[in-house]
């Protein structure tokens, strides 16, 4: 059996008209409110469950720094309006943990320069953890069974490779850095209620559960094979210059437990690269929520909401940042649904022994489990939890190059000038009360606001998840995106890896992206030549 998503192809628009410089970006207006009120509170506009107070996890005010310090990081993160030179600090772009080790495949795998040398020491042990190939039960490597049933990798690093960016499956090539995330709209007024209360994310499918798994243990059949096409068309820019991009369908074969629920959706993700997670962590939630404009009040076209979820262990609302569609808002509740996701692994915070396996795949839930009783009751206790956690949190940013090259400086220019820094927000100063000092008062250049965007019919998927629409993504942060290349081989980019270079990843923007993407199709080819080596800087 084979099931086909197609999602409707809308004509992209060739080279557009000269946008008028007079149009205010979002980055520039930042600058002057933030010099006229210093932060944005918008309280008003987070939602919260009826008798819930608002927690630290959605504080709209940094109570951490002391006014001083408050106006010095409001000047410090204001957008520049001189492009003649590099920033101050622009340099280290990971603060005092960037990494100025030498560029090579490695340069994602190092940890953050300013931990401790016992610090050090806990970072490798959790690389081996990330590295750990797990096993099928039962097995005489107690500490490494449990692995599945159901599955998509047998270890973190399989996924991460080399702690960089996925890819989806090219010519002989495996979809292990690739899967299928699967999700039915709610149905009863009691599953609405569960989301509009944010018990939920979304509704898996009945039979395959939150995720396409293509591999099982021995004994146990895996779930299918995804399956991808293509279909290309022109796009012309400005000057002449042509372009071709793909369009993907995804679907489902052979498979292994009857049909799926026909409302079931299909959403492709790579995986993302992993440096810098820590820092983000360490963003004051007030400095994401003062940025986002829901109902797009001052009319720019963009109207970034945040992701608002429930924090595992506490049960309390908080800021999702990490993933797609910012469902995480902690990398130790990322690593713990990986786990259980990718590698059918139980952990404390999410203690699903047989992972993603389903009441309707019963041969799945006889299969034994890995759980002993020495180790504790999950798969992966906590000693390797908070390894893996370490290692996520400081894996470090690399250095910038070529920072002061005429060409990226001016296309460091056009990518402010486009708008693409109305969302890709370069800066930010981390909490000064951060759980580690490593990642504490820290300046940080991610290019992003890790908010949620509608980005078009293009690149909709039709999956909510959380307040996330089919048609709304996390701004993915930009730092390293130059180096893809170096670490992982390849340039495929965007959530389901279709765009094969940068130029590509821009064209695909819609939405709210649109008019960037227009502004950047506009451009001369020399312009656009610069704004791409900008981006490989990073």
């Amino acid at each position: 059996m084979r099931r086909t998503f197609l999602i409707p192809r809308r004509k992209l628009p060739g080279a557009p008209a000269s946008t008028n410089p007079a149009n205010e970006t979002r980055s520039a207006k930042a600058l002057r409110t933030v010099a006229a009120s210093g932060l944005i509170l918008i309280a008003a506009a987070l939602p919260s469950a009826a008798g819930e107070q608002v927690s630290p996890g959605l504080a709209t005010e940094r109570h951490d720094l002391k006014p001083k310090d408050k106006a010095r990081v409001d000047r410090v993160v204001r957008p520049t309006t001189d492009f003649s030179r590099p920033e101050q600090f622009e340099l280290m772009q990971g603060g005092a943990g960037t990494s100025e080790k030498r560029v090579n495949q490695d340069a994602f795998s190092h940890s953050s320069a300013n931990i401790t040398f016992e610090e050090e020491g806990t970072f490798k042990l959790g690389n081996g953890m990330f590295r750990k190939l797990w096993v099928s039960s039962p097995s005489s490597t107690q500490a490494s069974d449990g692995l599945g049933p159901l599955f998509n990798a047998r270890a973190c690093q399989s996924c991460h490779l080399k702690d960089g960016r996925g890819h989806p499956p090219e010519g002989n090539s495996d979809a292990t850095s690739m899967f299928l995330r699967l999700a039915r709209p709610a149905e009863t007024e009691e599953e609405k209620a569960a989301l509009a209360e944010r018990k939920v994310l979304n509704f898996p499918d009945p039979v395959y559960g939150g995720q396409f798994q293509d591999l099982a243990v021995p004994g146990l059949k895996g779930e299918g094979r995804m399956v991808i096409s293509y279909q290309q068309f022109p796009v012309e820019l400005a000057g002449g210059t042509k372009m071709v991009l793909r369009w993907p369908s995804y679907s489902v074969s052979d498979l292994g437990y009857g049909p799926m629920n026909p409302k079931t959706t299909l959403s492709p993700r790579v995986t993302p690269q992993m440096i810098g997670l820590g820092l983000v962590e360490q963003i004051h939630p007030a400095d994401i929520l003062a940025n986002a404009d829901p109902d797009d009040k001052d009319g720019d076209g963009i109207s970034g909401k945040p992701s608002i979820v429930r924090d595992h262990k506490t049960g309390e609302l908080t800021l999702g940042r990490f993933g797609w569609k910012a469902s995480a808002p902690s990398i130790r509740q990322q690593s713990a649904d990986a786990f259980a996701g990718d590698i059918g692994i139980s952990t404390p915070d999410v203690p699903h022994h047989w992972g993603d396996c389903t009441k309707a795949q019963g041969t799945c839930l006889a299969m034994p489990n890995g759980v002993q009783d020495r180790l504790g009751p999950a798969e992966a206790p906590d000693p390797i939890m908070d390894l893996v956690t370490f290692y996520s949190q400081n894996l470090a940013v690399p250095a910038r190059r070529d920072i002061d090259k005429p060409e990226v400086l001016r296309g460091k220019q056009m990518f402010y000038e486009a708008g693409c820094a109305s969302c890709h927000m370069p800066k930010f100063v981390t909490r000064r009360d951060a759980p580690n000092k490593a990642q504490a008062f820290q300046l940080i250049w991610p290019y992003s606001d890790f908010l949620l965007h509608d980005m078009g019919e293009d690149l909709a998927d039709g999956q909510q998840v959380g307040d996330a629409t089919g048609r709304e993504w996390r701004t993915p942060p930009l730092w390293g995106i130059g180096l893809t290349q170096t670490v992982n081989g390849h340039t495929f980019f965007l959530h389901d890896g279709r765009a094969r270079n940068l130029t590509e990843a821009i064209l695909w923007h819609a939405g709210e992206g649109q008019a960037a993407r227009d502004r950047f199709a506009a451009l001369p080819a020399s312009d656009r030549d610069a704004l791409i080596k900008f981006l490989e800087s990073l």
